[in-house]
């Protein structure tokens, strides 16, 4: 593909971390011809501590996934052609809701998060998901991950000076609305309408979405008509964005955009 033919692509930002979490990604997308940007969510246009610094933060507490749903699909629409949609975590799960409102030309979900009525019986889901949801707690306060959950979910197997660094770095206060939503009608997949091309990607060590839960959801896809891949790979924790193996994961998603979307 020629590069002036490249389309644009729209990185979807997760929760618990700032946009910036895209930026080694932005830079090798960019060389390979694409135009590449990842909108902060609202109200967390700063640095991830600049952020930290006001927690807690009611208006970040206020966040909710149909919200922010509307937020990426009106950024989509503002493209002068449908971009290609990549996203992490519940990104990855917004990237899903965007391509069946076609959207997209393609979409790259990244360990997301389950749509609606998916479950997994995987311990360290339930572990890990307990303090960011917060079912006990009030949801009109914004959640900032501690420095020893952010080590179990997402930097499992990392040494510890790298999940130091990366919590610095990265984290961000978040809304429990936006994680509680994941559970509701906001999150509902048609999995039996057309989509435009999907892969969805896993991780062999995350402990927050585990594979299995990656691949049930893949499964779930019924149209026949839709291309729908599925790629697991092996060590990948939660903070697959910035592991050492990021480059690797990087070429694959583009490998399969440019034999996909040509």
């Amino acid at each position: 593909m020629e590069l002036s033919k490249k389309r644009p692509i729209l990185f979807i930002t997760g929760a618990f971390v700032g946009n910036n979490c895209w930026d080694e990604w932005i830079a090798f997308f960019c060389a390979k011809g694409y135009a590449c940007s990842a909108p902060p969510w609202p109200y967390k246009d700063a640095s991830p501590a600049e952020l930290r610094s006001r927690q807690p933060n009611p208006d970040i507490a206020s966040i909710r996934l149909a919200q922010l749903t509307a937020y990426y699909a009106e950024i989509a629409k503002n493209y002068t052609e449908k971009p290609i949609l990549i996203g992490h975590s519940i990104g990855g799960l917004m990237v899903q809701l965007l391509l069946q409102q076609d959207l997209g030309t393609a979409g790259v979900a990244i360990h997301p998060v389950a749509p609606q009525g998916l479950l997994t019986f995987e311990l360290s889901f339930y572990k890990s998901t307990w303090h960011p949801l917060g079912l006990f707690t009030d949801s009109d306060e914004s959640y900032l991950m501690s420095f020893e959950d952010w080590q179990y979910i997402f930097t499992n197997g990392m040494p510890y000076e790298a999940q130091r660094e990366a919590y610095d770095k990265f984290v961000v206060p978040e809304s429990k609305k936006v994680s509680r939503d994941g559970l509701t009608e906001a999150a509902h997949i048609d999995f039996a309408k057309y989509h435009p091309p999907l892969l969805i990607t896993s991780g062999s060590t995350d402990h927050i979405i585990p594979a299995s839960l990656n691949y049930t959801n893949y499964m779930k896809y019924k149209d026949s008509r839709s291309i729908t891949d599925y790629k697991e790979f092996e060590g990948r924790n939660h903070f697959v964005l910035g592991q050492p193996t990021w480059r690797e994961d990087a070429e694959c998603i583009l490998n399969w955009l440019e034999t996909t979307t040509v």
